[in-house]
């Protein structure tokens, strides 16, 4: 695929699909293409409830669920720009070896928060927090 094609985003919170800000990504034509797993190389932690915040660490980390979508490269920057602060863009390691362009938390913005990474994903962790 090239750029031109648009550029694989792996995303793993508020923009996932049906979620919060969503929107961000239909509004620059991005389209699905799937469900997948980071390697078992990441953490999670939830920001105030909001929207988490995904972090590679070297030990002590795991599979995480998340979703990749394609985005047109003028689409990019625009969803990004979006994003609350102290998320960025870095490359996340799937399960199946590749590596993509993701949605990651700066250190400061995970420092002090809930961790999450047992959960599995960001859609585990609201589930296992709805009120029955």
């Amino acid at each position: 695929m090239s750029v031109e094609e648009g550029v694989l985003l792996a995303v793993n919170g508020t923009l996932m699909r049906g979620l919060a800000l969503n929107p961000n990504l239909l509004a620059v034509d991005a389209v699905f293409v799937r469900e997948d797993f980071t390697a078992p190389n990441y953490r999670l932690w939830s920001i105030g409830d909001r929207h988490p915040a995904m972090q590679r660490v070297h030990e002590g980390g795991s599979a995480l669920a998340l979703e990749v979508w394609r985005v047109p490269p003028a689409g990019l920057a625009r969803v990004l720009i979006s994003e609350p602060p102290g998320l960025c863009i870095g490359k996340v390691l799937l399960a199946s070896g590749d590596e993509l362009l993701g949605v990651l938390g700066e250190a400061w913005l995970c420092a002090g928060q809930r961790e999450i990474t047992a959960h599995g994903g960001w859609r585990a962790y609201c589930a296992a927090m709805a009120p029955e």
